[in-house]
């Protein structure tokens, strides 16, 4: 059966990155950006990545501009204004799509794994989220309204505390 470890993706600074690095660990990854609504995000997925990271968490960041164009920057960009405005010090990757027919291969599986509202694999809009539990397999997809201070309360649950 695949799993989120059969994935190699590229990171913000363009090197490959196998998520098979993370193996074991319970992963919440997020489609990003950073001229949405949906931004102030960073800093609950910064304090998630801070609180848990030493119980087994790891936060993937996926900037994407597919909706309304708000993630217009480039990699080096999307990392300054991380940075920046946020503090951000969990992985992040380079720009992908996670929609259409160039939605990366990461995306299509956890699309088809973890299904939306009424069986939907479409990504409805930027700080999509999906749990992947240490064995690699998505075990919950949260919509951009679930904030990460309601989502910590069930990756503490999978991390056993």
């Amino acid at each position: 059966m695949p799993s989120v470890y059969d994935f190699t993706v590229r990171d913000i600074d363009g090197n490959p990155r196998s998520l098979a690095e993370w193996r074991g660990k319970t992963l919440l990854i997020v489609n990003v950006a950073s001229k949405c609504g949906f931004t102030p995000q960073y800093k609950g997925l910064e304090t998630l990545w801070q609180d848990q990271r030493d119980r087994g968490l790891v936060v993937l960041g996926f900037p994407c501009d597919q909706f309304g164009h708000q993630e217009p920057g480039d990699e080096a960009e999307i990392r300054d204004f991380c940075s920046t405005h946020f503090d951000v010090t969990f992985p992040m990757f380079a720009k992908i799509a996670v929609n259409g027919e160039h939605a990366d291969p990461l995306y299509q599986w956890l699309k088809s794994e973890g299904k939306g509202i009424l069986g939907s694999e479409s990504i409805k809009w930027n700080f999509t989220k999906f749990l992947v539990d240490a064995e690699g397999q998505v075990v919950k997809r949260y919509a951009s309204t679930d904030t990460p201070e309601k989502i910590g309360k069930d990756t503490l649950a999978r991390l056993g505390g």
